[in-house]
C-alpha cells in the first residue's frame, strides 16, 4: 500500500477530535514530500539534528512537532519555527524555551510530558511534580511559552489492558487539571498519546494527537 493510501485510511478512521502526526524520523525528504503531496501537514521528529535540515528543505507550511527528548542546548535551533514541543520534562527546559521564544519574538506552544509507563527509560513529570510546577512563581512568569496540554508514552508491551490503563491515568490527570485554576500561560486543550502499536487504545481514552510513523512510512532505516 502506498503512503498516500495509508494516510487516507488512517484519517478516515480517526474521530473528529483526533489529529494525525506523521512521525518522519529516519525517513528522507523525498518520502516526507510524498506524504505532504498526499495532504499531510503535521510531521513529528525525535532529534533536532534531523529536524532542522528537513524543515529547511521542505515546504514552509509544514507544522513541525518535536516529539523526542529535547536537550536545553538544542532548543535555539528549533525555536524560530517549531509548531509544538511535546516533550517538556523539566522547568529548566521550559525556561530555555521561554528564553529562545523571547529571542525569536514568538510564543512557543508546548506540552508537558508525563511519565505513565512502567519503564524507567521514559522521561516525564509525575502528577505530583506537575502540580508542584504549577505552584512555582518561576512558571507563572514564563510569557513566551504556552502550555497546551499533556503528552505521554505507554509501556512498550503487548498487554493492551496495561496500555489502556496507563492512557486512562493520563486522561484522568488531564481532566483534573482542566478543573484547576491554571496559570495564564497554560490550558488543557491537547492530549498527545498513542503510536503505531497503541493508537487505538489512545483514541479510546481521548487522545487529540496520535504520533504514527511505522504504520504510515513502513519500517525505519537506522543504518544512516
Amino acid at each position: 500500500m502506498s503512503i498516500k493510501n495509508r494516510l487516507s485510511a488512517f484519517k478516515e478512521s480517526l474521530p473528529p477530535h483526533c489529529e494525525l502526526i506523521a512521525v518522519s524520523k529516519t525517513h528522507p525528504v523525498e518520502v516526507i514530500l510524498e506524504a505532504y503531496q498526499a495532504g499531510q501537514r503535521k510531521f513529528g521528529e525525535n532529534k533536532v539534528q534531523e529536524l532542522v535540515p528537513k524543515a529547511e528543505a521542505l515546504p514552509r507550511d509544514i507544522e513541525w512537532h518535536m516529539i523526542g527528548h529535547l536537550q536545553s542546548n538544542k532548543v535555539k535551533y528549533i525555536a524560530p519555527f517549531i509548531h509544538l514541543i511535546h516533550s517538556i520534562d523539566s522547568l529548566k527546559l521550559l525556561e530555555e524555551v521561554d528564553k529562545q521564544g523571547r529571542k525569536n519574538n514568538r510564543v512557543i506552544s508546548c506540552l508537558l510530558q508525563v511519565h505513565i509507563a512502567r519503564e524507567e527509560t521514559k522521561f516525564g513529570f509525575s502528577e505530583e511534580e506537575i502540580l508542584e510546577l504549577l505552584s512555582k512563581a518561576a512558571f507563572d512568569q514564563l510569557v513566551n511559552v504556552k502550555i497546551l496540554g499533556l503528552m505521554g508514552m505507554a509501556t512498550f508491551t503487548e498487554n493492551k489492558t496495561q496500555v489502556a490503563s496507563e492512557f486512562r491515568s493520563l486522561r484522568s490527570l488531564f481532566d483534573k487539571l482542566r478543573q484547576h485554576s491554571l496559570p495564564k500561560n497554560m490550558e488543557m486543550k491537547e492530549l498527545s498519546m498513542g503510536m503505531s502499536n497503541d493508537y487505538r487504545e489512545a483514541i479510546e481514552n481521548g487522545s487529540t494527537f496520535i504520533r504514527v510513523g511505522t504504520a504510515i512510512f513502513g519500517t525505519r532505516d537506522y543504518s544512516n
